[in-house]
């Protein structure tokens, strides 16, 4: 299907059962005349680009209803932009084909585009006939995708060009994404980009486009003025219709949406899609993706990508000014209003449901507003520009993002500059990693287990001892999808410190911990992603078990980590565990573990650098020693 937001023709098939009128009908529009006989099928027919004000060119591609011609009859509805279906005035049984056999086959080939609905030989009907709005109305109820329904004559001329300005309106300027036939109606989307274009014209926030900011509006998007008396009529219109819609101000939200249900009613919708258009949307009513291609996201698999300071700044603004009731917090009502501008909420799916701080009213409260949208930039950097965008971010959306230096770097350099600092929790079942994901936002303990089938998160601000806050996210992995990550070369490129969960009081839970350990350490020593680790004993309020104790010692000076840390959810008791993991994670060179394979590689490659150290010493001597032979032969030949 074409794309009307950039396009170089249209492409309409007229289909329809034979001796209805399809042939005449483009031969008429073609030529302005009734063909006195007409081939079976014609050619297909080209309306230059000047025929229509929208100066788009039009190909019409005449079918045959024939049995043995479905398959091209299927083929070029395939690549169809709109279907014309015609049935003839004077032969009731063709109407009814239309709802008995064309449009529920246009559905089983799949065909998805505007349907026009076609009545030729509008000079041969009968005018005890029902009216076309009575004939077409159940069927338009029953098919959504017929955009119009229109009678002509192709002998008198009667509203034949008419027939296929409309199918080629119907995809330049679509009805469906816009408007709700049924209900009469704006739709959600359509309303929400309104709103949002209407929010940016409004410059001076009051709540209404004055006469100047109208004038605005009108020359941005038709490139010329409006006079004073039209802005006086554009007013006028709405107050009869909608008292509330005009105030001392100018136009309100309520008078501007109002105005474009009335084009869209009266048949204008190119009017509502050139503005649409101009502020930046798609046939989609969504943002265009080129708009979203800057800045660039481009960035090594070690490589993330945060929000800026004044991102920040600016979330910590709209936060506030849609915190009405003042309680720190939004409820779910003042998060919808915030994206009323958007196609939908960024954080729709399950993984931010119970993601981030919440009050005990389930209010999402600023730390929890921040973090959720560093774990979004994170996770979907292009979703969270857009969604900047829907909120009408100012200037240069570029200088919302800031990518991060590389973490191999970081650990060369002992140091991690990052703001949004992310942890792997790994460990068997039942050791308590959902527990550990709940603490860190503040939710309570749960007794009643539940297996984590899928990747769930938790995020929340840490503020580290002599430090700067940091955004810390933990990502818990089962051990059912250990496997499948491990697949990935780079599975470890994103992680800033792993931290392995295992239950203290359980031998088992520890013994498969350490293995996991071991396997987790050795695939970053062979794929060059090196993490930090932190060995972390949970639910130290059952007792540690012994033999567990003994053994994790015994690893921890093997591989050259730091003690196991003993925590108790259930007690409330954390250890500082989220700060130590913080730490861990900004000098990442002291809690990366190393496995003996490691060891002796590391001992292998110090031994290479040393023999390269004595052989470049040695090639320097030599070097020098010639030099200072050459030097004693020349002396000697000169005192000769």
């Amino acid at each position: 299907m074409a794309s009307s937001s950039n396009i170089s023709s249209v492409r309409v098939v007229v289909a329809g059962d034979s001796g209805t009128g399809k042939t005449s009908l483009i031969v008429a529009v073609a030529t302005d005349s009734f063909p006195a006989g007409v081939p079976p099928v014609l050619p297909s027919t080209r309306l230059p680009a000047d025929f229509y004000p929208d100066r788009v060119p039009l190909n019409i591609i005449d079918t045959s209803s024939r049995l043995e011609d479905r398959g091209k009859l299927e083929a070029e509805c395939r690549k169809a932009d709109a279907v014309v279906l015609t049935y003839a005035c004077d032969r009731p049984e063709t109407l009814d084909r239309l709802s008995s056999h064309w449009l529920p086959e246009l559905r089983d080939m799949g065909v998805r585009v505007p349907v026009i609905i076609v009545g030729c030989k509008l000079d041969l009907r009968n005018d005890q006939q029902q009216s076309l709005e009575q004939m077409m109305t159940p069927i338009m109820q029953e098919f959504r995708e017929i955009e119009t329904c229109i009678e002509c004559s192709a002998m008198r001329q009667i509203q034949v060009a008419e027939v296929f300005y409309y199918a080629q309106k119907a995809v330049l300027h679509p009805t469906a994404p816009l408007f709700d036939q049924e209900s009469q109606t704006l739709k959600p989307r359509c309303v929400r980009a309104l709103k949002r274009i209407f929010m940016l014209c409004d410059h001076d926030r009051d709540g209404a486009l004055s006469d100047a900011e109208l004038n605005d509006f009108q020359v941005k998007c038709f490139n010329a003025p409006l006079q004073p008396s039209e802005v006086v009529g554009v007013k006028k219109v709405v107050a009869e219709k909608l008292p509330e819609g005009v105030n001392d101000s100018g136009l309100t939200l309520t008078g501007f949406l109002f105005l474009h249900a009335l084009f869209i009613e009266r048949g204008r919708l190119e009017t509502t899609w050139t503005v649409l258009r101009k502020f930046g949307y798609d046939d989609e009513v969504k943002l265009r993706d080129d708009l979203l291609q800057t800045p660039s996201f481009k960035r090594a698999p070690d490589q993330s990508v945060e929000l800026t300071d004044k991102a920040i700044d600016f979330l910590r603004r709209a936060f506030s000014a849609y915190d009405l009731d003042g309680d720190g917090a939004l409820r779910p009502q003042e998060v919808e209003d915030l994206f009323s501008t958007a196609p939908s909420s960024p954080w729709e799916d399950a993984i931010y449901s119970d993601c981030a701080e919440k009050n005990a009213m389930g209010g999402l409260t600023l730390n929890g507003f921040l973090s959720q949208w560093a774990l979004l930039t994170l996770l979907d950097p292009v979703k969270s520009l857009a969604h900047l965008l829907y909120l009408n971010y100012p200037g240069d959306v570029s200088t919302a993002f800031q990518i991060t230096r590389r973490r191999r770097l970081d650990r060369k350099r002992q140091r991690s500059l990052r703001n949004v600092l992310t942890c792997f929790v790994f460990g068997p079942a039942r050791a308590g990693k959902s527990a550990l994901l709940r603490a860190l936002v503040g939710r309570p303990y749960v007794d009643l287990y539940t297996h984590t089938q899928e990747e769930q998160y938790s995020v929340h601000v840490v503020e580290p001892i002599g430090g700067s806050k940091k955004t810390l996210i933990l990502r818990e992995i089962s051990m059912d999808l250990v496997p499948v990550l491990l697949t990935k070369k780079d599975a470890l490129a994103s992680c800033d410190v792993a931290a392995f969960v295992y239950d203290s009081s359980d031998e088992l839970s520890w013994k498969q911990t350490s293995d996991l350990l071991l396997e987790i350490t050795a695939h970053g020593e062979s794929s060059g992603f090196e993490v930090p680790c932190l060995l972390v004993a949970a639910k130290d309020d059952l007792g540690p078990q012994a033999a567990a104790i003994s053994d994790s010692a015994r690893v921890c000076q093997d591989m050259g980590m730091e003690g196991p840390i003993s925590v108790s959810i259930k007690l409330g008791d954390s250890n500082s565990i989220f700060r130590r993991i913080v730490d861990a994670a900004q000098r990442p060179h002291l809690s990366i573990p190393v496995t003996e394979a490691g060891r002796n590689y590391q001992h292998y490659k110090q031994m290479v650098n040393r023999s390269l150290v004595v052989l470049s010493v040695g090639a320097a001597v030599a070097v020098v020693g010639l030099a200072a032979y050459r030097v004693y032969l020349s002396r000697r030949q000169s005192s000769n």
